[in-house]
This record gives C-alpha cells, structure tokens and sequence, in this order.
C-alpha cells in the first residue's frame, strides 16, 4: 500500500479517535460520564492529580510522583508547559502521539507492506490511541525491531535503551535478541548490544535516580507491590470467587513458564528467526501473565501481530482478536462507570467473563498463527517451527 494511502488512514483513524474523545472534553472528564461514554484518558487525569497544572517536577513528591519511566515523565512534564487546562493538555499530548503513530505504521509497512493497513484500521487501536503516552515507547520498539532484522545493532540497541526507558515493556524483547544472536553465533555482537542497551538506560535514568531517587523508583515499586489489576487473569479469577495468595509469586511463576516456553519453541527451531517474527509471541506471553492487562496494550500487539502475519487466510483470527478486544473495551468502562456510581454498568462476574473473553481472543489468534506456520512448512520441520514461520527476510 502506498505511503501517502496509509497516511489519509491515520489521519482518518486519528479523527475517529480524537471525536470519541470529544464528549469527555466537553463534560470536562467527568466521573462516572467518562466511563459511561467510554472516553477516559490518563492524559487529563494526571495533569492535575500528578501537578503538572502546576509544571511540577514529575519526581519530586515521594508519594505523588509520576508513575512511569523518565522519558514518559518528561514528556508528561515538557508538555506541561503549553497548556493552561486538562483539555490543552490533552490536545497538545495528542498531536505528538498522532505523530507517533503515523511512525508506527509507516515503520510496520517497511516490514510488512502488505498488510500494514491493518494498523490504522484496527477497531480496538483506534479506540484505544489517546488512554496514554505508550505510543512514545511503541515507535521506538519499532524502530529497534526494524533495525535490529536490518543488523543495524547499534542504531537499534541505542533505540531499545531508549524504548525501555519509556516504558518497561520492550526490555522482554532482550531474551528474542539474545537467542538470535547467539544462533547466528554473533556472541561479541550481543554482548555490545545488551551492553549499549543498558549503558543507554543507565545514562538517561541516572540523573533521576540520584537526584530524586524515591520519586524515580516509585513506577518500579508500584509494579512490584500492585496486587491483581484491571484485565489480568488474575483479578477475573478473584473476580469469579477464586481467592489468590502471594499473587506476586504466582505472576512470577506464571510469567516464567511463559518465556521458558517460547525458549524451548526457539531452541526448537532449525532456522534462526527475525525479531520481528517472535516479538508478538515475547510481549503476549508478557502481558497474559501480568498482574495488568490495561486496554491500551492492543496498542502494542497490534502492530506486532501484523508484522507476524504471512497469510491472507489468518486474517480472520486478526478480526475475531480484535472483536474481543473492542468488547473488553467497552466492559471496562461499563465496569468502572458500576464502581464510581452509575445507575448503570457492568457488575464483576460478567467484567470477569469479558476479561478471558479478551485474553482467549488473544490465545485464538496465537494458535492461528501457529496452525498456519505449521500447513506452510514442509512435513519433515518440526512442529515447534510453526510459532515462527512469520520470519522472513524484508527489505
């Protein structure tokens, strides 16, 4: 699909977005509106909460710091300035993330032409582009990922550090690059990558962390001590009635039998992969085991399952994933309207049942994907190989 194609589609996509927004900036964000008419955003709701009305510095308070990794803090605080209200706040945030996602999809296209429309058309990605500031970190993986299959190590260890120092999430994809690397029996050239990578962070968080070493550390306490979360498995299991102890334990658990699996499945192989082909597998198994499932991960694994896809048969299981994602993201809302006073919402057993509605959705379109990598290899590959027939070389 043509470059300029694509843009009319976000830019189209962008509008949608920005007009399910327009109730709540009218309304002011208000409580439980916001949820009823499915348009919160974090954007307006930490701009007073976290003092950025005030251009607060955003690790400067102990208990009220800004819950993220420093880029997205200083973003959150640089834009902070241009803004005298919640809604210029939200507008001016919004234009960079539009921006953002043009990058997105225009780097998914270099990857995966054919299918990059996907991207700007997603029902749930639409929906789901002005929640939070996660599209900063998703360019960035994308570009790593693009230059890491091009074996530009250094221009996409340098972007990881960066990426990771966003938002968390892309550090996962270290154990994919590793196995990669030492496949291709590159052991000097992942050594430099993960130690670009980490020098890269240490550089960007040092300052904060020595500074204002509480305010730095309190994203990472947060996750470490926060007990079952908005669409986790684990909160539509004590949702259901089941009663979960030592819930970080179990997470833990949990999330290494996940990346213990896609190793074995890599080791598996007889063919050395791209990134591009197993980082939907790496940042899904991540997120299912997680003690939080917030709405705006399809933001991530959108882009991902379309650089994974390889045929126009498993379009179908695209569709079905993002119908449950569409559903989930209505029920959160629906839920949290019941939890701040609506006379209408969505009570905790049916939340619940939405929650591994969506979280099977995700499952379904994995399982596709492997039964079709396992009809395109000849009968003698082996099984495991089917999880990763999407790794072909691109330009």
């Amino acid at each position: 699909m043509k470059v300029r194609t694509l843009v009319v589609l976000v830019i189209f996509a962008s509008l949608i977005s920005f007009g399910k927004s327009s109730h709540c900036q009218n309304t002011g964000w208000a409580t439980p509106d916001q949820y009823i008419h499915a348009c919160y955003s974090d954007l307006p709701a930490l701009y007073a909460s976290r003092g950025l009305d005030k251009n607060a510095w955003p690790f400067t308070s102990n208990e009220n710091s800004v819950e993220y990794p420093v880029v997205t803090a200083m973003v959150m605080y640089v834009t902070s300035f241009g803004a005298n209200s919640p809604a210029t706040y939200f507008n001016i945030n919004i234009f960079f993330l539009v921006l953002l996602f043009l990058a997105t999809v225009l780097i998914v296209r270099k990857i995966r032409p054919e299918f990059a429309y996907l991207v700007p058309v997603a029902p749930a990605m639409i929906a789901s582009l002005y929640i939070n500031w996660d599209l900063w970190a998703i360019a960035t993986m994308m570009f790593a990922i693009y230059w890491f299959d091009r074996k530009q190590y250094l221009h996409s260890a340098l972007i990881m550090g960066l990426s990771i120092s966003t938002k968390f999430l892309p550090v996962f994809l270290l154990i994919p690059i590793a196995f990669i690397l030492w496949r291709d029996a590159k052991v000097k050239e992942l050594l430099k990558y993960v130690a670009v990578v980490a020098l890269t962070w240490i550089a960007i968080n040092a300052p904060f962390a020595l500074t204002t070493p509480t305010g730095w550390w309190r994203f990472y306490k947060l996750n470490l001590e926060r007990g079952a979360d908005w669409g986790s498995i684990w909160l539509a299991l004590e949702q259901l009635g089941l009663s979960l102890k030592n819930l970080n334990y179990l997470s833990i658990l949990l999330l290494l039998i996940a990346l213990t699996t896609v190793a074995i499945l890599l080791f598996e192989l007889k063919y050395t992969p791209t990134l591009a082909s197993v980082a939907f597998i790496v940042l899904a198994s991540v997120m299912l085991a997680s003690k939080v499932y917030s709405p705006q991960y399809v933001l991530w694994l959108t882009p991902l399952v379309v650089i994974a896809l390889t045929n126009k048969k498993d379009l179908h299981a695209f569709w079905v994933w993002q119908a449950t994602e569409v559903i989930y993201h209505v029920a959160i809302w629906q839920h949290l309207a019941s939890v701040t006073g609506a006379k209408f919402g969505l009570a905790a057993t049916p939340f619940a049942i939405l929650t591994l509605v969506r979280i099977g959705g995700t499952i379904y379109l994995m399982a596709v994907l492997a039964r079709r990598a396992l009809q395109a290899r000849n009968k003698h590959s082996q099984l495991l190989d089917l999880l990763f027939e999407a790794g072909k070389p691109y330009p």
